[in-house]
């Protein structure tokens, strides 16, 4: 695997499974992914690809804030992160069961 190769591994860091992804999935062939704070579009969409040999339509990414916890008296922060909407071409689709 070559440097690059290993880079773009390193992109993705989760899948997100929810019930708003899991229907975004279903009805316009959508996966989300938890992925670095730094990552681009590009990166993303080429990580996408390698990792599941399938066509990338389109991406789409939003940063989540962290919520402010609780712990006792005082007050934490969860770190903020970078979600990524991945679109996939049809005929294309991604299996977490046997990926």
């Amino acid at each position: 695997m070559s440097d690059q190769q290993s880079k773009l591994a390193n992109v993705l860091l989760a899948p997100v499974v929810s019930e708003k992804s899991t229907n975004a999935a279903e009805d316009s062939n959508q996966f989300v992914f938890k992925v670095k704070k730094v990552a681009t579009k590009l990166e993303i969409k080429k990580a996408v690809e390698l990792m599941f040999d399938v066509e990338v339509d389109s991406v789409k990414v939003l940063n989540v804030k962290g919520k402010v916890k609780r712990f006792g008296r005082t007050l934490g922060k969860r770190s903020d992160w970078k979600k990524a909407y991945v679109k996939l071409k049809s005929g294309h689709d991604i299996d977490f069961a046997s990926a």
